[in-house]
């Protein structure tokens, strides 16, 4: 991660929308799962991409949290949060991958305390009715393979990185966090359906952009919501020989804790946090199949596994 929060008080928070309102920036209000997110930036790039990225909300809606993108000389990178007012000053990002996951971590923040709604960072897709989840820390292959899942039949895309979850009765409820996708340049290397979504892609200085992936799936092949059935967790050891192993809820729980959740955007954390997090994954591990993947193999070689263990599940029939 190359940037950390600072929690600022109020006062501190007034003071910086007094020293940057002056600042010829452009805005634009998207919905987060029913939030209205301001984003506020002199770079106009970064605003194409959010408002590819998310769906739109109209401008008369006032702001539940509002982000700041400055360029200041005198700084480095780093952010500022005001929990009450959810504003964030964002300073020196060059990278818009860090921007729209602090407005989800944002979000998730607001979400969790006032309407028992919850944040993976993962990706969710529907098999032919049953939602299955890919967990992971950063750089394990968790984009690779949710994209390889929806080459299969009857697969349908909720998110490829980030979503959000309503417990209840029954299995937990996932619901699509983004309108489009931040993807890679080269997932048209491993699997070739995408080449020509890579094509109308305009990538930035970090080799991410954002895509449609009903250019070349279909217009029905992003739907808004599932229920889970099967969670992938997914690591890469070298050390470890097994390729793929069922973990019970604990053993699920204790790995998510000791990889922060496998969520580097987690805005506030604190031993409330941490308390209410812990259980809401206490909660949705134990109504899933679970599985950790090793992705020291190929690509094709992990998809495999990753199939192989879903059919057994009864997800796919």
């Amino acid at each position: 991660m190359g940037y950390e929060v600072e929690i600022i008080d109020v006062d501190k928070a007034s003071e910086l929308r007094q020293r940057y309102k002056g600042l010829k920036s452009y805005s634009s209000k998207v919905d987060i799962f029913g939030l209205c997110v301001e984003f506020l930036t002199e770079d106009r790039e970064h605003l194409k991409m959010w408002e590819d990225n998310f769906y739109s909300m109209s401008e008369d809606i006032r702001a539940h949290a509002k982000i700041y993108s400055i360029n200041e000389p005198s700084c480095g990178m780093r952010v500022l949060f005001e929990p009450s007012s959810n504003a964030a000053f964002l300073f020196n990002f060059d990278y818009y991958g860090w921007i729209k996951s602090i407005a989800l971590g944002i979000s998730g923040n607001i979400l969790e305390e006032a309407h028992d709604t919850y944040s993976v960072h993962g990706a969710v897709l529907d098999m032919d009715g049953k939602g299955v989840t890919l967990i992971a820390p950063s750089k394990t292959g968790k984009t690779t393979q949710s994209w390889g899942l929806l080459r299969m039949d009857n697969a349908h895309l909720i998110s490829d990185d980030w979503y959000f979850v309503k417990l209840g009765s029954g299995r937990p409820i996932a619901y699509a966090s983004e309108k489009n996708c931040y993807i890679d340049a080269d997932i048209g290397d491993v699997w070739e359906e995408y080449k020509p979504l890579v094509s109308h892609v305009r990538f930035d200085n970090k080799g991410r952009g954002i895509a449609n992936v009903r250019w070349v799936a279909g217009e029905s092949s992003v739907i808004p919501m599932t229920k889970i059935r099967c969670v992938f967790l997914m690591k890469r050891d070298q050390g470890d020989p097994v390729p793929i192993r069922r973990l019970s809820p604990e053993e699920g729980l204790s790995y998510l804790l000791k990889n922060d959740l496998c969520n580097p955007h987690q805005i506030v954390w604190n031993t409330h946090k941490e308390k209410i997090r812990s259980k809401f994954f206490s909660d949705f591990l134990s109504s899933c199949e679970i599985y950790l993947v090793n992705t020291i193999r190929t690509a094709q070689e992990t998809q495999e596994l990753i199939r192989d263990a879903i059919r057994k599940s009864g997800a796919l029939q």
